[in-house]
């Protein structure tokens, strides 16, 4: 039987863990078998710039955790295993993973699974979400979208406005002799 401080310690691990599950739009559960320390730092620089956690948790823990928030995670759990989660963009996690696998082609870094917004996902799906582009820049190509007619619009009516103010525009203007 263990003893009671490190029971204790376990304990609220999982308590603390329980609670970044429950918080956390997204959680995606990482194989990082074969990274060097200087592509771990730059995975964790990634994460850290999107605001994504990324941790190493022993796996049993970690199921404790995920139980107690009504995930079952059994086949997920097994061998290398580590967790980023975000509070933010909930593709985030999954997209940084897939780039930085793309990037670095010895590296074994895959997905096992994971949760998005509350509905469990499995390895493939979150490869999808991996290859979409970030919220910001969809959001950045909605606005776009929408801005075009109204840039197209102003440059006709300047093109007008310059034709009533000084004749036809300089380039379709008569050369002199």
């Amino acid at each position: 039987m263990p003893n009671a401080k490190v029971h204790e310690t376990k304990k609220a691990v999982v308590e603390a863990l329980t609670g970044k599950i429950k918080e956390s739009s997204s959680i995606v559960f990482v194989d990082y078998k074969g990274i060097t320390v200087a592509q771990d730092t730059e995975l964790r620089k990634q994460f850290r710039e999107a605001g994504v956690e990324y941790t190493v948790i022993k796996n049993t823990l970690t199921r404790f955790a995920a139980k107690n928030n009504g995930y079952d995670f059994d086949e997920v759990l097994n061998g290398t295993t580590a967790m980023a989660s975000t509070t933010g963009d909930p593709i985030a996690p999954a997209r940084i993973v897939c780039e930085f696998a793309k990037k670095n082609k010895g590296v074994n870094l895959t997905i096992k699974g994971g949760v998005v917004e509350g509905s469990v996902l499995s390895a493939d799906q979150l490869n999808g979400f991996g290859e979409l582009p970030s919220k910001n820049a969809l959001v950045a190509s909605v606005l776009g979208t929408f801005l075009a007619p109204i840039s197209s619009l102003a440059f006709v009516l300047d093109q007008i406005r310059e034709q009533k103010e000084g004749g036809a525009p300089a380039a379709e203007a008569p050369a002199e002799a």
